[in-house]
């Protein structure tokens, strides 16, 4: 039988294509007789693709379905619905059998070094552990591999039989990623690889993360809600509000021209160091709260909490609009090229009964 992972993918395509990505997590009622009752809409038609080499940041607020993408895309969640197409090879139906050589290229990096390893085995077991279960290096080259791997991360190779208590929590962080390089990967998924170390440790796992992908033609999707770090990594940022992408574009044209108005307020919340700058940029505050998954507002789900909303909003499903690549779902979306302009909309009429 023919493994279609064994098919090379097409050349200049891109690594990972995801379209109509959608993952519900149904929602149940009852002791013995229990009966599905509604369903959380986590992950709701999400469409992305990152090219070779490219760090793709995907950035939100709590709670808008970051890592669930990031779960889905590695297959640790089953999709609702979709395709993840991974190096030319749909991968959304695999099997975990037939995923398992997969594991190879595309590793995770977690959020919390402090949970992600296991307190009961040593640096070189956990970093030791993928080569070992994928069966790519016996017991004396895993030895000598992990170590270099220590070495690449900035750590002493002599700390092989050290335990996870015994590091910082930047030191900590730096053995998941010498674990996640373990494989050799070609994707790896970040998910907020700093939010839980020091100010002064998160650049130096930044810059590490930037000189790996240098030196090993990496692909990242690095997940964060923290801008100013999304800013420094990303090539392409894709902003997402309550399980949809709302605006993706270059990193520079996002940050210079961001045209969709959560885009506009998140990036006002950004602190400027510059005293005279704080007064040249409004900042914006968002009313009321994030609405519910379990119950999303209908059309555009930010009409809620929307300055610019009209009846529209809440009717019609915005569509994306597409102004030299960077792409914006709005109805009324800012910061508009002086040559553009959105194509006009019209609430429907309801014919009396």
């Amino acid at each position: 039988m023919t493994n279609e992972l064994d098919n090379p993918p097409a050349e200049g395509a891109p690594l990972l294509e995801v379209t109509g990505l959608r993952k519900y997590f149904p929602v149940t009622k009852g002791v013995i007789l229990r009966h599905t009752v509604g369903a959380v809409k986590a992950v709701d038609g999400v469409d992305l693709t990152v090219r070779r080499g490219q760090t793709l940041g995907l950035v939100g607020e709590s709670g808008c379905g970051k890592t669930t993408t990031g779960r889905l895309i590695l297959r640790l969640e089953d999709p609702t619905e979709g395709s993840i197409v991974f190096d030319g090879h749909d991968i959304t139906t695999l099997s975990q059998r037939r995923l398992r050589p997969l594991r190879r290229d595309i590793q995770m990096i977690f959020q919390d070094p402090y949970s992600s390893l296991n307190p009961r085995k040593t640096v070189g077991a956990i970093i030791g552990a993928p080569m070992r279960v994928q069966g790519t290096a016996s017991p004396d080259d895993r030895k000598k591999r992990v170590q270099e791997l220590l070495e690449l991360v900035g750590l002493n190779p002599e700390h092989y039989n050290r335990y996870p208590h015994e590091f910082s929590g930047g030191q900590r962080q730096r053995i998941g990623v010498a674990r996640t390089l373990a494989l050799q990967p070609k994707l790896i998924v970040a998910d907020e690889p700093v939010s839980a170390l020091d100010v002064s440790v998160q650049a130096q796992i930044i810059n590490l993360l930037e000189d790996l992908q240098d030196e090993f033609d990496l692909t990242y999707i690095v997940i964060a809600h923290d801008l100013a770090v999304i800013k420094h990594i990303s090539d392409q940022i894709a902003v997402m509000y309550l399980g949809s992408i709302v605006e993706r574009a270059a990193r520079d044209d996002l940050y210079a021209h961001p045209m969709h108005p959560y885009t506009v307020a998140l990036l006002s919340a950004v602190p400027i160091p510059d005293p005279e700058g704080r007064t040249e940029r409004e900042r914006i505050r968002l009313s009321g709260d994030v609405p519910s998954p379990l119950n999303p507002p209908a059309a555009c789900r930010f009409h809620t909490r929307c300055w610019k909303a009209q009846d529209i909003c809440g009717q019609i499903d915005p569509p994306v609009l597409d102004f030299n690549g960077h792409q914006v779902a709005c109805h009324f979306p800012e910061n508009l090229p002086a040559e553009s302009t959105p194509p006009p909309l019209s609430v429907p009429q309801t014919t009396p009964e």
